[in-house]
Formats: C-alpha cells, structure tokens, sequence
C-alpha cells in the first residue's frame, strides 16, 4: 500500500515537471485602428413615463373583427383616425370616421361640436352614410362586382368603402371607367387603394336609403 503511494507521487511530480517545462506562445491580435475605443461613448436612452403614451400610441394595427360589417366599419376608421371619436384633422374633418361638414349636412347633422362629441351620432352617420352611398351606387354595385380593375377585385365592401373616402360621385367613373380615373384625397390615398384595402367584408345586411339620416336637424 505504502510502496503504491509513493509511486503515485513520483509519477504527478514528473507530470508537473515536464508541463513546467514547456513554454506558453501567445499569438498578437491586432485590432484596426477603427474599431479602437479612444474616448467614452455617448448613448441615448429614450425613457417615457407611462402617463405620457396615449392610446393613439400604443394602438399599432386595428382589432381583428374578421370580415363581418363591424370589421368593416372598425377597419375603416383604424385608417381614418385610429378609432378616434374626438380627434379633428388638419382639414376639418371630424370623428372616428372622419367625415366632413357637407356630408354630415346631407345626414341631418349641423352641430359640429356636439357630433364630435357624441360617439353614439358617429356611428349612427356611419350607417346612414353607408346606407346612403349603397343606394347611389346599387346599380354600379350589381354591374361591377366580381370584376377586376387594374388588379383590383371589385366587391361591395370595396365600392362603400371608396365612396366613405372620395364620394360615390367618383366611385362612379372609377368604375364607369373601367379604372382609368381614379379620385385621390389631399393625402394621396385613392378610391381605388380603399376598394383594394376593404375588399371582401359582409355589408350585405345594409339597405340602400336614399334619404338615410343619423339625425333630425341637430
């Protein structure tokens, strides 16, 4: 036992030795000098108290409400307004669905103030209008629908939803057309980007009314 120790020792020590023997080489690394760090770096962090992001921050994309007429409608004022029922745009329009004071005239509405207010009247003058456009344009809707205009499949949703932007005056010779004109807004966006955008949602439960009001003279 005592002889098996001492052989074990001998042997660790001469492994030792001969590891001691043996002389490390280091390889140089050269770095270029301009990934060299010469002075302190300067960083930026952009800290936001909760208080100050607003909804209209934090909402990135609208609800998916699938292709029903409530995700129709909420579709729509996400690119209107970001759902918003008391903002005002740079050109006077109003609401979640954005609608301008001529438009609301023709659906009985003269208050302004009190329709930016109201979230109920908005949504009532959404379905109007809807209403409204659907029976100017029913002819155009059952002549048109299925066929495709510059890559653009025509549906009804598409048509409501081009005239909520441009009119149904020019929904009209968008597709009396055949495509070639085509009604842009003052911020670029076209009849024919909203018929491709809200293509294909369910607004087949809304009648065409000719005189559809959201209100009696308010």
């Amino acid at each position: 036992m005592g002889k098996s120790v001492l052989k074990l020792t001998i042997l660790v020590a001469a492994v030792v030795t001969i590891s001691l023997g043996f002389t490390l080489k280091t390889k140089k690394v050269i770095v270029h000098e301009n990934y060299v760090v010469k002075e302190p770096l300067e960083y930026t962090v952009n800290i936001e108290k909760p208080e100050s992001i607003t909804p209209t921050q934090i909402i990135t994309q609208p609800p998916f409400l699938g292709k029903s007429f409530v995700g129709f409608k909420e579709a729509l004022a996400f690119k209107e307004s970001r759902g918003d029922y008391f903002i005002t745009n740079y050109l006077g329009y109003l609401g979640k669905y954005q609608f301008g004071a001529s438009t609301l005239e023709l659906l009985g509405v003269y208050n302004k103030s009190l329709f930016l207010s109201n979230p109920q009247l908005q949504e009532k003058a959404f379905i109007a209008n809807t209403a409204r456009n659907k029976w100017i344009l029913r002819k155009d809707i059952q002549r048109y629908v299925g066929r495709t205009f510059n890559g653009v499949l025509v549906t009804e949703s598409g048509i409501l939803a081009a005239a909520h932007l441009g009119g149904a005056g020019n929904v009209k010779k968008y597709l009396r057309s055949g495509g070639k004109i085509v009604f842009e807004d003052a911020n670029g966006a076209s009849v024919q980007y909203y018929m491709k955008k809200f293509s294909g949602y369910d607004t087949s439960h809304i009648e065409p009314m000719r005189t559809a009001k959201a209100a009696s003279k308010i």
